[in-house]
C-alpha cells in the first residue's frame, strides 16, 4: 500500500459541544461519527462533552488524500486550541482510542485523565495486512456490504438477536458512511504505531474493552496494561463486543463516572 499522509485542516471540523464542567473530548470508532457518544449524554450533568466526526465521516468533508495518527494528533490539537481548552480528559473508542494514545503520549499537558474503549496502540500483522482490503472493498462496494461482517465483531449474538436501537442505530450509521472516507480511516489504521507514545501517558488512564472482544482486542488491553506508566487496570465491559459503549451504556455510564470523579 502506497503511504502519503498529508496534513488535516481543523476548518474542516464543526466541534459539537454540550454540557458543564469539566471537558471531555470523545473520539469515536471508525464508520461512526461525533453522534455515535449520544448514549453517554447524561454525563452532560457533570461533564462539557465535547465531541466531532473525523475525516470523511458525517459533517466533516474528504480530506486531500491520506492521514495517520500524528496529522489526527495535530488537528485535535488545533482544535482544542481553537475552542479554548487548555487540558481536557480525552475518552476514545477502537480507532479513537489509538488516536487518544497518540495525543496524550504527545501532548501530556493537553490530558487530564484518559479512557481507552476497546483498541489498540498496534495492530497484529495479520489484522494490519487487512485493512487495505477492507479499503478496497469499502472504495468498490460501500461499507454497507462489510456490515455482516462487522456487525458480528461489534455486537454479541444477543444484541443481534435483540436489534434493539444501539445495534440499529451503528447499523444505519455503516450504511450511510461515505466509502472513500472509511477507506482513508482503513489505510491509516493499517499503517498506525503508537505505542512509543502510550508509554509516555503518566496521567491516570482507564482501558475498557467489551469481555466478548476477539483476542487481539484482549492482547492489546493486557499490553497498554502493562506499558501505560498511568494504567489504572482494565474494567472489561460483560456481554458485550466491540462496541461495549453502545452495547451496554449503563454499565460504561457508571465506569466514566467512577474513574473520572
Amino acid at each position: 500500500m502506497d503511504w502519503h499522509p498529508k496534513p488535516l485542516d481543523p476548518a474542516d471540523i464543526t466541534v459539537h459541544r454540550r454540557g458543564r464542567g469539566k471537558p471531555l473530548v470523545l473520539l469515536h470508532c471508525l464508520g461512526m461519527d461525533w453522534h455515535f457518544w449520544d448514549v453517554l449524554d447524561p454525563l452532560a450533568d457533570q461533564f462539557e462533552l465535547i465531541a466531532y466526526s473525523f475525516p470523511g465521516h458525517h459533517d466533516t468533508r474528504l480530506p486531500n488524500g491520506q492521514y495517520g495518527e500524528a496529522e489526527l494528533g495535530e488537528q485535535l490539537r488545533a482544535l482544542m486550541e481553537r475552542e479554548g481548552l487548555a487540558k481536557a480528559h480525552i475518552a476514545g473508542i477502537s480507532m479513537g482510542g489509538s488516536l487518544a494514545q497518540h495525543f496524550a503520549g504527545t501532548y501530556p499537558a493537553m490530558v487530564d485523565r484518559v479512557i481507552l474503549c476497546d483498541c489498540t496502540p498496534r495492530y497484529n500483522d495479520e489484522m494490519r495486512m487487512n485493512w487495505p482490503v477492507r479499503a478496497a472493498l469499502a472504495r468498490k462496494h460501500g461499507v454497507a456490504s462489510l456490515i455482516p461482517m462487522l456487525e458480528k465483531v461489534f455486537f454479541t449474538q444477543a444484541s443481534l438477536d435483540e436489534n434493539g436501537p444501539n445495534v440499529r442505530h451503528v447499523k444505519e450509521k455503516w450504511a450511510t458512511c461515505d466509502g472513500e472516507g472509511y477507506a482513508l480511516g482503513c489505510e491509516w489504521l493499517a499503517m498506525l504505531d503508537a505505542r512509543a507514545q502510550a508509554k509516555c501517558m503518566t496521567m491516570p488512564t482507564l482501558v475498557l474493552l467489551g469481555a466478548n472482544e476477539g483476542q487481539p482486542f484482549k492482547d492489546a488491553a493486557r499490553w497498554m496494561n502493562d506499558n501505560i506508566p498511568g494504567s489504572a487496570g482494565i474494567v472489561e465491559v460483560p456481554m458485550a463486543g466491540h462496541a461495549s459503549v453502545r452495547e451496554q451504556p449503563e454499565f460504561v455510564l457508571q465506569q466514566f463516572r467512577r474513574f473520572l470523579g
